[in-house]
């Protein structure tokens, strides 16, 4: 399905990221598996749009600046085509609950049952679908993106909210 998705809509997606280093102290093994697979899963099937007259497909980079999120959007030529940014208030305490939540997950699945491994990870998941739609909402009028794109961008906001 992401082949037949590339060929049908390969204006609207993004085709290279990069996530700005600076923002960041330093990533632990399980944030490192999740900003891999959220990058992996992202550039193989995402829906990403621009407002304005664009023509993609896209490289964005990410970065946090003034605590403010910079999405540097550029073309497949790496020309950069416009600045989106959003302030991260609105997702600092959703951020943070996810952090917590996620401690307690990645704990819980060294030692703890099953059953509390799956009643930590629905609070992760939902926390996380908060975070998605909140994304989507603040990008409605400047960027479209389908549930999927929201999704992973959201954890890759969140490794770029890690201090260390």
């Amino acid at each position: 399905m992401a082949e037949d998705r590339r060929k049908t809509e390969p204006k609207r997606r993004i085709i290279r990221i990069h996530l700005d280093e600076h923002s960041i102290a330093r990533w632990g093994p399980d944030v490192e598996h999740e900003r891999a697979v959220a990058v992996f899963d992202l550039l193989e099937e995402n829906s990403f749009a621009p407002a304005g007259d664009f023509t993609g497909p896209f490289a964005l980079r990410l970065s946090i600046a003034e605590s403010r999120l910079v999405m540097a959007i550029h073309d497949d030529g790496d020309a950069h085509l416009v600045t989106v940014t959003l302030p991260t208030t609105p997702f600092r305490k959703l951020i943070k609950d996810y952090f917590t939540v996620c401690e307690s997950y990645y704990s819980a699945i060294r030692t703890a049952s099953p059953t509390k491994i799956e009643a930590i990870d629905v609070g992760r998941r939902a926390l996380h679908d908060e975070g998605s739609e909140l994304l989507r909402e603040r990008l409605a009028e400047k960027i479209a993106i389908d549930l999927a794109t929201a999704r992973r961008l959201f954890t890759l906001i969140c490794v770029l909210h890690i201090r260390g």
